[in-house]
């Protein structure tokens, strides 16, 4: 039998200790703001003392503004899937634009070059899940050069697979409680 995990109050909201099962209102958890790349809440307790990452799925809600991107265009070792919650956005993958609405999914396998941007004149709400099997350590993957991602403000000038490098440009960000407007509803 799999025991509950802890949900720990902290400064910024609640976290889960263990590796049990868990209920979590993302309303309630903490979230990380990414200064020019949106807010995340990822429902993982990493940052607290006794707590991990899952470790076969990443899972995270990202609120982006429009224009701001997910991430830099990159790839990784492991699928990741996306599902357009709310607003607009623009899928760059494979060097190609594709236009994003509301519950529209993206799949990602493994090796696929890709990142999402908003658009639009209102917020994007992006649910991403990731496998995590192959996507840590020296072997993730790599942040590639694309005209078409470097044109959206989401690509880097030099091929790396050091995310410090990639994300040069963006303030550093910091761990946050949810604020009224982030969510819809």
């Amino acid at each position: 039998m799999v025991s509950e995990s802890q949900l720990v109050a902290t400064a910024r909201g609640l976290v889960p200790r263990g590796d049990g099962w868990f209920v979590l209102n993302a309303r309630e958890t903490q979230w990380l703001e990414r200064p020019g790349r949106g807010v995340l809440c990822e429902f993982e307790g990493a940052e607290l003392d006794g707590g991990s990452d899952f470790d076969q799925l990443g899972i995270n809600l990202t609120r982006l503004a429009p224009g701001e991107p997910m991430s830099m265009y990159h790839w990784e070792a492991d699928q990741e899937d996306f599902l357009i919650l709310a607003g607009e956005a623009i899928l760059i993958i494979e060097g190609e634009e594709r236009t994003l609405r509301a519950w529209d999914f993206v799949h990602c396998p493994a090796g696929t070059d890709h990142t999402i941007v908003a658009a639009g004149a209102a917020p994007c709400l992006v649910l991403a899940m990731g496998g995590r099997a192959h996507s840590r350590g020296e072997d993730w993957g790599a942040y590639t050069v694309d005209a078409t991602a470097i044109r959206h403000g989401a690509g880097v000038e030099q091929e790396t697979t050091e995310p410090p490098e990639a994300y040069a440009r963006f303030p550093q960000g910091g761990l946050a409680c949810y604020r009224d407007g982030w969510l819809p509803g």
